[in-house]
């Protein structure tokens, strides 16, 4: 797979503090890469570094297979962005923002209308930025960061300010882009959810660290699914699954045995029937993803 981003050792330090420490980015052609962390983890800061907006303290930042510092301009004519918030002119009308968007980025008038349709903005064009909705106004900044219909796009926070429905019509977008245009999205959000459904690789960035990077799956893989089994006499059925080389655990009212496949679980059963022990309960668990971020942080914190 083609590498699109990549960074080496990324830093940035504002005086003492350091808001970004040694992060290594791969994100690969075609992919949907969901940048998660909670507020203030050095999301935004990391995306500013990526586009030119923030000048590293450290490291190197590698687009399309060139060092951006060298090629800033041929790579950022390839590269669509929303960071933060959108930037727009309210005395203007959404179409005559994107015309704007539309010269510095000399595309034809077809852009401009695909985009706006994309986003569901066409029938809002000839209202002014100004009274827009907080939602509407997002939609405009990633019209904007869509006009050039760019190989990469980035997107930090890009669901703010939507409503539910809003927010479902962006991550079908998000999720189509690359099949659609061959676009790679970068996009950042602090929800699991929102990430969970739309990304096809994830990182987790805490404090300023990149704590984990791989495809979702990977990260899924993380969970280690386990069986809860719950009888009616708890101790005497840890005792005989010891003795049967079993290794269950008292967790609760259940005890919890990991790596069993579908045989052994059924044989575990059955050796606690036999014994005249009454199974009330067995079951599949797994660690939500969100409990897998805070074991990754190593703290309990909200996202």
């Amino acid at each position: 797979m083609n590498t699109i981003v990549s960074t080496r050792n990324l830093t940035k330090r504002y005086g003492s503090a350091c808001r970004v420490d040694q992060v290594n980015l791969t994100v690969y052609e075609g992919d949907v890469y969901g940048f998660l962390g909670p507020n203030g983890a050095g999301k935004s800061t990391t995306l500013k570094m990526l586009l030119g907006l923030a000048k590293p303290t450290g490291g190197q930042v590698i687009v399309f297979g060139k060092e951006f510092e060298k090629n800033r301009r041929s790579i950022l004519s390839q590269t669509g962005s929303l960071i933060e918030s959108p930037s727009y002119y309210g005395h203007l009308t959404g179409l005559e923002n994107m015309r704007v968007v539309q010269r510095l980025r000399n595309v034809p008038d077809r852009n401009v209308f695909e985009a706006l349709r994309i986003v569901r903005l066409e029938n809002h064009k000839d209202k002014k930025a100004g009274q827009y909705s907080l939602g509407m106004k997002q939609r405009l900044g990633i019209a904007m960061a869509l006009l050039a219909f760019p190989r990469l796009l980035i997107l930090d926070e890009p669901t703010n300010g939507l409503d539910p429905a809003g927010i479902g019509e962006i991550r079908e977008l998000i999720r189509s882009l690359p099949q659609r245009f061959g676009m790679t999205v970068l996009l950042s959000s602090h929800m699991l959810a929102e990430i969970e459904q739309v990304a096809t690789s994830v990182g987790i960035i805490s404090d300023g660290k990149l704590l984990f990077q791989g495809g979702m799956d990977q990260l899924r893989n993380r969970s280690e699914a386990h069986i809860a089994i719950k009888t009616q006499d708890n101790e005497t059925a840890e005792r005989l699954l010891l003795g049967q080389g079993y290794s269950p655990v008292a967790n609760g009212d259940y005890l919890t045995l990991k790596g069993l496949g579908d045989p052994q679980i059924a044989e575990a059963n059955r050796t606690l029937i036999r014994a005249g022990i009454d199974v009330i309960r067995i079951e599949e668990r797994q660690k939500s993803l969100e409990s897998i971020f805070l074991e990754l942080t190593g703290r309990e914190r909200s996202l």
